[in-house]
């Protein structure tokens, strides 16, 4: 474990042999499922590439200095972070080049062009590195080519399929891994979650390495939507009107936040694909036909990938639900991709 932070020490290995052999890049971009702690890993390694007692190739800050007191209050001048507004779907323009008036004043790419004030080094970090527009890029794009002495970038995503190419062709990747289940565990009875030790085993061994995942499973109302959908799936007789109403109102449950009601339909089609995997496995182990079940399973992850290009939820719902009623129709099984 290092600075806290459990199942990188890999990476940490990494970044010390780089650092030592004179080697850091000016750009990175790290990548990896949400909730495994890239954004707290980005941090602490800003507080120790800046830490103005200790060598930085050790990463090892010392805690103490002025450099790295600012650091832990989220203060420091030389250490710049840029995310999404809130409100805002995407990183805005002038987070990087500054409002209409005072273009190339300010922003992002102005700051990091300034000399560092305490030490030699400045550092900025770009959480949600998945939400660019290719016009917030763009205007990145001159400092990533040309970064400033003693610059260091570290762009925050999920994947690199997930990045435009103006940003992914000058960044160095670093793919980080799900935590391990014990990890996991550690963190949801440290946090809170779940009290009881047996039930943080089971939520980790569902999370797939993510405490992100874990915060959304432990709502024991979305395991209940789930068996329910799976169960009318089974019965060979699914009700699409009836069961598009019920899980629209369970969705729409989840606030008025959109991100919010997005999020907890991308659970649920992750949940009931999940489901029907285990139900696929049965089937072939039984020598029994499954080409409904492949086919749901594969329109449940066609339409995570919907969702996530912004699809209308109201109108990815209905055409989810409808064509998974139309593959227990064995004339429909041989078209999975629906196109809408």
């Amino acid at each position: 474990m290092w600075q806290t932070i459990k199942g990188h020490d890999a990476i940490v290995e990494q970044f010390r042999q780089t650092l030592a052999a004179g080697r850091l890049a000016t750009t990175y971009l790290f990548v990896g499922p949400e909730g495994i702690g890239k954004r707290t890993f980005a941090w602490r390694l800003a507080k120790a590439l800046l830490c103005t007692v200790h060598d930085a190739a050790i990463l090892n800050p010392c805690g103490r200095c002025e450099s790295c007191v600012l650091a832990d209050a989220g203060t420091h001048p030389d250490l710049l972070l840029v995310e999404r507004q809130a409100g805002t779907k995407f990183l805005k323009v002038e987070q990087f080049i500054g409002p209409q008036e005072r273009r190339n004043q300010e922003g992002l790419c102005h700051d990091i062009s300034l000399r560092p004030m305490l030490g030699r080094r400045r550092v900025a970090i770009i959480d949600d590195a998945d939400w660019f527009t290719p016009e917030s890029a763009n205007c990145l794009l001159k400092t990533l080519e040309e970064p400033p002495p003693g610059a260091v970038i570290i762009l925050v995503g999920t994947s690199r399929s997930r990045q435009l190419p103006t940003i992914l062709s000058r960044a160095q990747v670093v793919r980080f891994k799900p935590l391990p289940d014990d990890a996991v565990r550690d963190l949801i009875l440290a946090g809170g979650l779940v009290q009881d030790p047996a039930a943080a085993e089971q939520l980790a061994s569902r999370s797939q390495g993510s405490l992100a995942l874990a915060r959304q499973l432990v709502d024991e109302g979305l395991w209940q939507m789930r068996d329910r959908f799976v169960a009318q799936w089974q019965s060979g007789e699914l009700d699409a009107p009836r069961l598009a109403r019920e899980v629209d109102e369970f969705i729409n449950a989840a606030g008025k936040e959109a991100d919010a009601r997005r999020q907890r339909f991308r659970q649920l089609l992750h949940l009931v694909a999940a489901r029907l995997g285990e139900s696929l496995r049965q089937l072939a182990a039984e020598g029994r036909l499954a080409d409904a079940t492949l086919a749901a399973i594969d329109r449940c992850l066609e339409a995570e990938e919907q969702l996530d290009r912004n699809a209308n939820q109201s109108t990815l719902l209905e055409s989810w639900i409808d064509d998974l009623a139309s593959y227990q129709s064995p004339a429909n099984v041989a078209g999975p991709r629906s196109g809408r």
